[in-house]
């Protein structure tokens, strides 16, 4: 089809929206409730255009496109229409640019800008904050402007939305509440609903009136009077192909070294990298899968390094507990082994230890303080600093990434392989378990390290793996509403599937709840493209192989029953989390 905007000819697809088409052409209309993640809501009207033939504006977000189709998306009336529209949702935004999430860097503010809105045309809704807390995501609803944006991604993540459903669903934990201009959104009283913290709602909220509750501060002072504590801190896998974007740096470039020299010059005493902990998981896990093969025991064998997805099962599905792997996460698995292992090696007190992670993660801020994460009495982390808090935390200190020299992650905990680094992305994790299960089956690394039928941002994969005559059927899901599907084909075959890799967020840790904004399929593509490289650049990409994993295991002597209390959990069916006011 061809159709005309601005007077350019454009070919399009039947099907496509005006602001797709726009989109892929390289021409701006403004939108602030559309994401390409989520339904078409157009309740904004940023993105009004006009149509040769049709009287009035028309929302570009929700109007499909037809055959010689005429569109107009600058003139004098719409960039009226806009104003007034962008003028009227600034009264139900209580502004605090300074704290917010998007750092100055919202399309709210943006549009302001170019419209020339008067930012006090209307008296504010809500002048004073109206904060609502659930475990450790903060909704301030004096900045909400009713885009339901973060109440569709609920209903994709707690609600009953799956992967194929196009239509918005607000079934969900965060729900509408009231009617007309006093309504807004509240987190559900059913006791049947609960949050599972995966902060999808803050990196689809296009104006910061959600965020996680921030340790900044507290780590900040910490690093400045130590108070006698030795401050340890990690890393994740996909923080390094993400954390960059913060300081100009191009989606999907990998800056571990960048990022390792600018934690020392923070003034942690210890860097370790969490990919050395992955490759650990990886090789605990395998071990897991191949005992459940061998011994016929619950199979599918569930993946438990996502928080948001555990929380999922403790809160929805306690009766999939079984079939969950008992293998820490990365976090914690490392933060146990530094208040034991590495606190009793170095002859430092474990309480004496301050140990904090660097997550994509808002989950993780859950995950690090359960009470069956605690070792010896104490939590794996004593602070959780999602991407971002990081972005903010070096740039409180003056600290570029950009300009920061190449440094390294200090051992023991510092050296990791290719295995280690994929688990960011969505299908790393099952293709990390598999070279290693195949070397545990047959004692040899199989041929080809990359399985390319893993990869890629797709919501839900599928794939057989065949070992030595062991056929392994794999499901690998990202995005809640596309584990739900997973869920009733077991329900309708408890066989279909041997192991499933869940993310409870779209592309895995690279789309995570704590990372840079913003963030869509291109942008996570990117990501996930620069840890697949960081791994192919690597001399080592099987986990078994590691030198930093086969040492732990020596200090560990082999030992199982101390292997397992440290690098294993335990799963409890959980009630619903507090709402405070």
């Amino acid at each position: 089809m061809k159709i005309t905007i601005d007077g350019r000819e454009i070919d399009a697809k039947e099907g496509q929206t005006i602001l797709e088409i726009a989109k892929e052409n390289g021409i701006e209309i403004p939108a602030l409730c559309y994401h390409p993640d989520l339904c078409v809501k157009a309740n904004c009207r940023m993105c009004v255009v006009e149509i040769e033939g049709i009287a009035a504006p028309q929302a570009a977000c929700a109007t499909k496109i037809k055959e010689g189709m005429k569109v107009v998306t600058q003139s004098e009336n719409l960039s009226a229409l806009r104003k007034t529209n962008l003028e009227l949702l600034l009264g139900q935004h209580r502004r605090d640019c300074a704290k917010c999430v998007w750092q100055g860097k919202c399309a709210l503010l943006k549009y302001a800008l170019e419209l020339k809105a008067d930012l006090n045309a209307y008296p504010l809704r809500n002048p004073e904050p109206e904060i609502v807390k659930f475990g450790p995501i903060i909704l301030d609803k004096s900045k909400c402007i009713n885009c339901r944006n973060c109440v569709d991604m609920c209903s994709r993540q707690t609600g009953s939305k799956r992967g194929d459903e196009a239509e918005c669903k607000s079934d969900g934990f965060l729900e509408i509440d009231g009617r007309g201009y006093e309504n807004g959104v509240k987190p559900s009283d059913d006791g049947k609903k609960d949050c599972i913290y995966c902060g999808q709602c803050i990196v689809h909220c296009p104006v910061g009136a959600l965020d996680v509750e921030s340790a900044v501060d507290e780590v900040d002072a910490l690093l400045k009077d130590k108070k006698g504590k030795t401050l340890v801190v990690q890393f994740a896998p996909s923080i390094r192909a993400s954390i960059g974007e913060m300081f100009g740096i191009p989606y999907g470039e990998v800056v571990t070294g960048q990022l390792a020299a600018a934690l020392k010059k923070l003034g942690f005493d210890k860097v370790f990298d969490t990919n050395m902990s992955a490759d650990l998981t990886t090789v605990e896990e395998a071990k897991e899968l191949v005992q459940r093969i061998k011994e016929s025991k619950p199979l599918p064998m569930f993946t438990s390094c996502c928080p948001a997805w555990i929380r999922y099962v403790e809160f929805y599905r306690p009766d999939l507990i079984p079939h969950i792997t008992t293998v820490k996460s990365p976090q914690n698995m490392l933060g146990s082994l530094i208040k034991t292992r590495w606190a009793e090696n170095n002859a430092v007190k474990p309480e004496d230890i301050v140990s904090v992670s660097i997550m994509p993660c808002t989950a993780k801020k859950y995950d690090a303080f359960k009470p069956e994460e605690k070792i010896n009495g104490l939590a794996p982390a004593d602070f959780v600093l999602t991407t971002r808090e990081l972005g903010r935390l070096l740039q409180k200190n003056n600290i570029n990434l950009k300009d920061m020299p190449e440094g390294t992650a200090d051992d023991p905990f510092g050296v990791y392989t290719g295995a280690g680094t994929i688990f960011g992305a969505t299908g790393g994790v099952s293709e990390a378990a598999a070279r290693t299960a195949h070397w545990l089956i047959t004692g040899k690394n199989l041929e080809q390290a990359d399985l390319k039928n893993l990869r890629g941002i797709a919501g839900l994969k599928k794939a057989e793996i065949e070992i030595a005559g062991i056929k392994l059927k794999v499901a690998i899901a990202n995005g809640m509403e596309n584990v739900k599907i997973i869920l009733d084909d077991l329900a309708k075959d408890p066989k279909a599937y041997d192991y499933v890799e869940i993310m409870a967020c779209p592309g895995g840790c690279i789309g995570g709840g704590g990372q840079p904004l913003p963030v869509d399929d291109e942008i996570r593509q990117k990501r996930a493209q620069g840890l697949y490289s960081d791994d192919a650049a690597k001399q080592i990409r099987f986990a078994h192989e590691s030198p930093a994993v086969i040492a732990v295991y020596d200090d560990l002597r082999n030992d199982e029953h101390k292997i397992h209390e440290i690098l294993h959990t335990r799963y409890a069916q959980k009630g619903k989390s507090e709402i405070k006011k």
